[in-house]
């Protein structure tokens, strides 16, 4: 039993006095954010002293809502306000530790200015706001009113905080974040699996299995089409345009919507039939920057194997990557045997040893044996799971600030 942080998402329909509260909401946590950066960068310029937090908070909120020029900021709650600067404060701690290398992973740029343009808003609110789930399902928020929410479940705890975002298509969530004490387990199983991701079939496992690939893009590729090519004619700064941007925006959210549940229902499907999977570390973004670009993108292999890792901590089940350099496709699953590098449209072929072998199949196979001898000690007992981080960070968080990933529901091992 371990503490764990669960993310929950649910669709609100603010009424339209509600949508301009959080129109309005949305421009003063932009305003204080860019504040925040635009005084950084003025004061590094300057040569002077870093701003601390509380500093920065007491200038850009508690004595900016005494001015003229920002006495409309004490129209929202305050908590919002602390948050959109908490929030530059986590992008400035990112970029510090990527440039110093205590951030993994690729270099994270300095936080950029909000712009009213962009099509996604957010803002969050804390414990300290005083929201509050009614009885009656709706979600009271301060100074913004009780929104009324689609529940598909129910929380298993009160949550500590809640983000209210509108995405490009014009659509409202409330994403709670929720931590509990669970050992939430699923009964043991014998069997074991190793996952090879392709775009032919979207996942081959080391049983055999072939799962097809969907390709949800290309299937909707015709209507993306005729939909863009009526944005490109619309006069830039036109009603129409915004109207033509929101069809879309609302094209690509259905698009995304379906992977992502799909991807939902195969890796719990995954994660309830194997007590271990096991996956290769594939560089993603490198791909992406290939002619198999839209394809790699379309698959949505990143967004898949971040579901299976965070399903197999909740559940009690062992999850681990397998190093992207290791030989899966070239050798031999029998005997061990690299054999020289083979073109892609090799699907199968022979070793000297008398096996034959489908090429997918083999690199599972090849993937399971490697996750089992990595998670194995000298005794040969697996090793417990070890903790994931959480599958993006706080909703309100600006793409270009922070650069997170995103998702519908994550999960953070305490």
């Amino acid at each position: 039993m371990w503490n764990v942080q669960l993310r929950y998402q649910f669709r609100v329909y603010p009424t339209p006095s509600q949508q301009i509260e959080l129109a309005r909401a949305f421009g003063c946590a932009r305003v204080v954010f860019n504040d925040g950066l635009r005084l950084r960068r003025q004061t590094r310029a300057a040569g002077e002293k870093y701003i601390c937090d509380a500093e920065l908070s007491r200038r850009l909120i508690t004595e900016a809502k005494l001015t003229p020029e920002r006495a409309w900021l004490g129209e929202v709650s305050a908590v919002v306000l602390q948050q959109a600067l908490a929030d530059l404060n986590t992008a400035y701690r990112n970029f510090f530790n990527s440039i110093s290398g205590k951030r993994k992973g690729r270099t994270v740029a300095p936080p950029r200015f909000r712009s009213r343009k962009d099509n996604r808003q957010a803002i969050r609110f804390t414990r300290n706001s005083r929201f509050k789930v009614l009885d009656n399902g709706r979600l009271r928020l301060p100074k913004i009113g009780d929104l009324a929410v689609r529940w598909s479940r129910t929380l298993p705890s009160e949550p500590s905080s809640v983000a209210i975002i509108r995405d490009a298509a014009g659509r409202y969530f409330a994403s709670f974040v929720v931590q509990t004490s669970t050992g939430e387990t699923l009964p043991p199983v014998e069997s074991e699996a190793g996952i090879d991701l392709g775009l032919t079939h979207f996942a081959v496992l080391s049983d055999g299995t072939k799962v097809a690939a969907p390709k949800f893009l290309r299937r909707a590729a015709r209507k993306l089409k005729r939909l863009q090519q009526a944005l490109s004619r619309k006069q830039k700064g036109s009603a129409n345009r915004k109207k033509a941007v929101v069809k879309v925006a609302r094209a690509h959210a259905r698009v995304a919507d379906t992977r992502r549940d799909w991807q939902h229902k195969l890796s719990t499907a995954i994660i309830r039939d194997n007590q271990a999977v096991y996956v290769e570390d594939l560089c993603v973004t490198g791909l992406g920057r290939t002619r198999l670009a839209k394809s790699v993108h379309d698959a949505g292999w990143a967004g898949f194997t971040g579901m299976l890792e965070y399903k197999a901590a909740r559940y009690g089940r062992t999850f681990a990557r397998v190093d992207r350099f290791f030989p899966s496709t070239r050798m031999c699953s029998a005997c061990g045997r690299i054999n020289d590098k083979m073109a892609l449209n090799v699907r199968a072929w022979d070793c000297p040893c008398g096996s034959h072998h489908d090429r997918d199949v083999n690199a599972a196979k090849n993937v399971l044996a490697a996750g089992q001898a990595d998670n194995s000690n000298d005794r040969g007992a697996q090793v417990r799971p070890g903790f994931v981080p959480a599958l993006r960070g706080e909703a309100v968080t600006h793409p270009d600030a922070a650069r997170s990933t995103r998702s519908v529901e994550g999960i953070a091992v305490l």
